[in-house]
């Protein structure tokens, strides 16, 4: 779910043959209207230290949760530094200058030992939760133990410091379920600003690990499970006011909030409000008469908005056209017949037309067409492709593909394909690879499911996908922090694999490729750590487990009267939320 190397804020054709207009130059001004196409993947643009104001958020569904314990939305992540601070960050930057890291709530970077199976972090003096208690090392320490460790209640992050600390062997079930006090024995807090994390081996990108919001705070008696998500105690610069679930969010200042201790964070509106639910085509609309400042999931804007914006060289002028270290691909299930047939595999490789699934997308402008699971801005990217199209005028040569289900032996088959109903250009996509596959023998329907519960409930959830002969799913993916490992570990190794909320949507699990991504992790080099990222990715195609579609890239529209805007590679391509202000 997050990102690595440079944004490209580079001028992209559309499938109209239209140019986006590229960025002048760097920065912007607070006047916004010298800012160029671009501009915010170069700089800032409308910097500002106004205070005041209302910053409106709009997102056409709604999150699967703002607990930041219990989600895996690059969005979410993004929204939710705001009242929860991870040990680590990302800067607020432009492009690659956001993939930057830093320390939060940790005073500083984690110091390893014992060849990177320990590392230690001391969180800064004086922070406060919203109601004036201190924030403490155990703090942290619960929120992964409820977060990594309570699966059963708190699915839908990812479960690194499950598979890594020392704990999981023993059998820890976590804190819903242990009746002693000691908790985790792998995370030890001696005092209240010190957490001491031992490892089961070494951890070499340890420090980007802990960026992820389930090392916010989350003071126990407080905690209310699942539920925790409609009220989370702050530990940052804002708070809950309200929260009506499916329909809107409002944060405030948090008052105890303290610049002295935080150097991230500016606090510059005095309320930020989000509605759930709105039409895509609606967000556009406020978007541009500025009645909203941002589109919360940072998608970018729907295919008929697109088209105005290109054709309208003063709306251009407003838009950001970013590569945000993500895929757009198509997920084959390794665990449902007949494509737990590798050669069966193969042949969807072949016969996906991806021209036309990337015209579904949007064109050119909303990414090139790809052949590798790693992205191209991402660190350990090599170029290659072992499946080939070729091409007829406008027609895709099955050739390749009739060859291989004819080695798959399957005959003429239905199975199901899953994509997300509120993100209508994903629907496209998955019904342009339905009417590709029906020309070697696979008839396919389409399942639509919101956002909200596409992975809790229906993609990559082994009951439902089995019980449902879910053989194909839709997805979009970018790094969880930016290197190879933390684009490649959630979606390929099949420690990842568990009941709900996993991203390892194929359910692969491939012995050489979890113990290549086991020991590139462990090692302190970091060229010899991104040639075997670049190996993974080849086992990967040669398991045909992943469709790789395109390699996204998203075409936002800024809004006149939101401040200190910066398109970031850290949160895929959006705007970083952290200081955005708001033209009173």
């Amino acid at each position: 779910m997050r990102r690595s190397a440079p944004v490209a804020a580079i001028a992209a054709i559309t499938s109209t043959g239209l140019l986006l207009a590229g960025c002048s130059g760097g920065g912007g001004s607070s006047s916004g209207g010298s800012a160029k196409a671009n501009a915010a993947t170069q700089g800032i643009v409308n910097a500002s230290d106004e205070k005041g104001g209302t910053l409106n958020y709009e997102m056409s569904d709604a999150p699967e949760s703002f607990d930041p314990g219990n989600t895996y939305y690059a969005f979410v992540y993004n929204f939710s530094r705001l009242y929860a601070r991870s040990l680590t960050t990302f800067k607020p930057g432009p492009g690659p200058k956001g993939n930057e890291l830093t320390p939060d709530l940790a005073e500083s970077m984690g110091k390893p030992s014992d060849g990177g199976k320990t590392w230690t972090y001391k969180i800064r003096k004086g922070v406060k939760y919203e109601d004036g208690s201190a924030v403490t090392s155990q703090d942290v320490k619960y929120a992964i133990e409820r977060s990594n460790f309570a699966r059963d209640t708190l699915s839908l992050g990812p479960n690194y410091f499950q598979q890594f600390l020392e704990d999981n062997e023993d059998g820890y079930k976590g804190p819903y379920k242990d009746k002693s006090k000691e908790g985790l024995k792998s995370i030890e807090t001696p005092d209240e600003q010190t957490l001491i994390f031992h490892l089961k081996k070494p951890f070499a990108e340890f420090d980007y690990l802990v960026s992820a919001p389930q090392t916010a705070p989350v003071p126990q008696a407080k905690d209310k499970g699942a539920d925790y998500t409609k009220s989370v105690v702050s530990s940052g610069s804002y708070k809950f006011e309200s929260y009506e679930e499916g329909k809107q969010l409002t944060l405030v200042r948090n008052p105890q909030w303290s610049a002295a201790t935080d150097p991230l964070r500016k606090q510059l509106p005095e309320k930020i409000t989000l509605k759930l639910k709105v039409a895509q085509s609606t967000i556009d609309k406020d978007l541009k008469s500025g009645a909203t400042n941002l589109d919360l999931a940072g998608k970018g804007v729907d295919a008929q908005t697109q088209a105005q914006l290109l054709t309208n060289s003063k709306d251009k002028e407003n838009t950001d056209n970013a590569l945000g270290q993500r895929l757009s691909y198509t997920a084959i299930n390794t665990q449902v017949k007949p494509f737990d047939n590798v050669e069966c595999r193969k042949a969807v490789e072949y016969a996906i037309d991806k021209k036309a699934v990337q015209t579904a997308l949007g064109g050119p402008i909303r990414g090139d067409i790809a052949s590798t699971v790693l992205p191209t801005d991402i660190d350990g990217y090599q170029k290659f492709d072992l499946y080939p199209q070729k091409y007829s005028g406008d027609a895709l040569d099955l050739t390749e593909a009739k060859k291989h289900w004819d080695a798959c032996g399957a005959g003429k088959i239905s199975t199901t394909i899953l994509a997300r109903s509120d993100r209508q250009e994903e629907v496209d996509a998955a019904t342009s690879v339905i009417d590709s596959l029906k020309k070697i023998g696979i008839n396919a329907k389409i399942q639509q499911y919101p956002s909200s519960k596409y992975f809790s409930d229906y993609a990559g959830v082994p009951e439902f996908t089995k019980q449902n002969n879910v053989g194909l799913m839709m997805m979009q993916w970018g790094a969880d922090f930016p290197t190879g490992y933390g684009y490649l570990q959630q979606i390929l190794n099949g420690k990842a694999i568990g009941t709900s909320g996993i991203s390892n949507l194929s359910q692969l699990d491939n012995p050489e490729i979890n113990n290549l991504l086991d020991t590139a992790i462990a090692n302190t080099d970091k060229a010899a750590r991104e040639k075997a990222y670049a190996e993974v990715d080849k086992k990967a195609m040669e398991q045909a487990a992943i469709v790789p579609l395109t390699y996204f890239k998203v075409l936002n529209y800024r809004s006149p009267k939101a401040t200190n805007l910066v398109s970031t590679s850290a949160y895929s391509g959006q705007y970083d939320y952290l200081n955005v202000g708001v033209k009173k």
